[in-house]
């Protein structure tokens, strides 16, 4: 099984430009939280709690993080928990506002996720292997977590392995 730092080093190879990783602050977190709203119909309140498809993708996603790492899975279980919240939220809505809003942020995050890969030039990491689809989110808390100084070991490593972030400049056609 790959560890944690072989899972950041592969996708954060797909991310070394800043700006990239920029965008990912903000695309990623809108197409994880449409996912939730969008998965979070059909379901039911059991216990105080709404059940649904969402649930059993926030649950197993939860859990492969949790045997990843102990620290980052909580996080990342307390960030599902709100993207689980804010999605029966909308499902309670009307049908017109928890379609537009799961759509509308699934379609804009993934706008925001293809301007930052032009600046990369590189294709996104899913593309090449489907668990960057599952990694990403977790991607994005591994950098914020660097941003704050926090996981410096896991952050060496993975730089050690992918290489240090830049700006890269837009070759010239001509």
């Amino acid at each position: 099984m790959k560890t944690l730092v072989d899972h950041l080093a592969q996708y954060a190879a797909y991310h070394r430009d800043r700006r990239n990783i920029a965008s990912h602050f903000i695309g990623i977190p809108m197409i994880v939280l449409a996912v939730a709203v969008l998965l979070s119909r059909p379901g039911f309140e059991l216990l105080g709690l709404w059940l649904a498809p969402a649930t059993l993708l926030a649950l197993a996603s939860a859990l492969f993080y949790l045997r990843l790492d102990t620290r980052f899975g909580l996080l990342m279980a307390l960030l599902l928990g709100l993207c689980l919240w804010a999605g029966a939220a909308l499902a309670a809505a009307s049908t017109a506002l928890w379609l537009s809003a799961g759509i509308g942020l699934f379609v804009v995050g993934w706008v925001i996720q293809f301007v930052g890969h032009y600046y990369e030039g590189r294709k996104p990491a899913f593309i090449d292997d489907v668990t960057g689809l599952v990694i990403g989110p977790l991607f994005v808390a591994a950098e914020a977590a660097f941003l704050l100084g926090l996981r410096k070991e896991v952050e060496r490593a993975v730089v050690d392995i992918a290489g240090p972030t830049c700006i890269r400049e837009k070759k010239s056609l001509a």
